[in-house]
């Protein structure tokens, strides 16, 4: 039998007792040595919340272009907020065949990280096309923060630190990124909806609609990670390989939508601040396991911040954009 993602449910670490928060960080701590990947539930996002989120993005992304693009990336300027469309996002340099909005923490003109001119950091190109899609995009955005942080406090008692210690060290003020795409029917030959990849960051959560189309690498090869109602699937990035030394470690994942519907998904991304340094944990010995890595980059050797390292690999997704931002 083909390999499946575990389900856990992590609601008891938004609030259950001590008992069955250790017992969910196992859960948790298992599935990352695993596979990387694992399905959540009991997450803190209202299925009215999805529910809403999934029908004002299919009026977005059903504007004609010239009204989409009146939320252009372009205009986002280093914030990197807005609109791409099909084929305007690279994965390994090739083209993907999808379309999406890019959103971010919203921050005005007197945060002090908008003042110090953080490339990724400001406010968002809300469409006023489509009125409720704002309010809805920061909703999803604050359940999904309240829901990552409870999971990183279950993936830290999982490694024997205490819970709080993401948020102390990385995510007191974390990076947060948000993507909502929308994904036209393909096939193979035409290209994937998104390549072979792994996430840059700790945590990723994925509200997917009923589709399809994820596929996650296993040692045993690719694998579907169909939707299941109620569920987000979580995957943890780049950031949190570099921390454990690969003991867990960001898995490959892409987009096939082969259904001969469209497809629409919302990752959010929750990320180290932008100035942290990100130090192997105690006890986890260096390591170059770039051969056996998608990219053949070694994320253990990479020296400077956590922004630094996020825009070096944004820029190669957007490469007309990079130029603007690290300017």
């Amino acid at each position: 039998m083909a390999q499946r993602l575990p389900v856990i449910d992590v609601s008891p670490l938004l609030s259950g007792p001590e008992p069955a928060r250790r017992a969910a960080a196992e859960d948790i701590g298992a599935a990352c040595r695993d596979l990387g990947f694992f399905y959540a539930s009991g997450h803190a996002i209202a299925p009215e919340t999805l529910t809403q989120l999934a029908e004002a993005s299919q009026r977005f992304f059903a504007l004609p272009a010239d009204a989409k693009m009146k939320v252009a990336m372009a205009r986002g300027g280093r914030a990197w907020r807005g609109f791409f469309p099909v084929g305007g996002e690279l994965t390994s340099g090739k083209p993907d065949i999808k379309e999406g909005l890019y959103f971010g923490e919203e921050l005005g003109p007197e945060d002090p990280r908008v003042k110090a001119g953080l490339p990724l950091h400001g406010a968002n190109l809300f469409p006023e096309a489509v009125p409720e899609l704002g309010p809805l995009v920061l909703q999803f955005m604050r359940d999904a923060e309240r829901s990552a942080h409870a999971i990183m406090e279950g993936v830290a008692l999982s490694l024997g630190l205490d819970a709080q210690y993401f948020r102390r060290a990385l995510t007191a003020q974390p990076t947060l990124l948000f993507r909502i795409f929308h994904y036209p029917a393909s096939t193979a030959d035409e290209g994937w909806g998104v390549g072979e990849h792994t996430d840059y960051g700790l945590l990723t959560l994925l509200a997917q609609d009923d589709i399809g189309g994820l596929q996650v690498m296993t040692p045993n090869g690719w694998i579907e990670a169909p939707p299941i109602p109620g569920t987000l699937v979580c995957n943890i990035g780049d950031m949190l390989d570099r921390l454990t030394r690969g003991a867990y470690r960001s898995t490959p994942h892409r987009v096939l939508n082969a259904s001969g519907r469209s497809r629409l998904s919302f990752p959010f991304f929750f990320d180290p601040g932008f100035a942290a340094q990100i130090a192997p944990l105690p006890g986890h010995a260096a390591t170059d396991d770039s051969t056996q890595r998608w990219d053949k980059a070694n994320v253990h050797a990479y020296d400077g911040t956590y922004g630094d390292y996020l825009i070096g690999k944004v820029g190669k997704v957007f490469p007309d954009l990079a130029t603007n931002v690290k300017a």
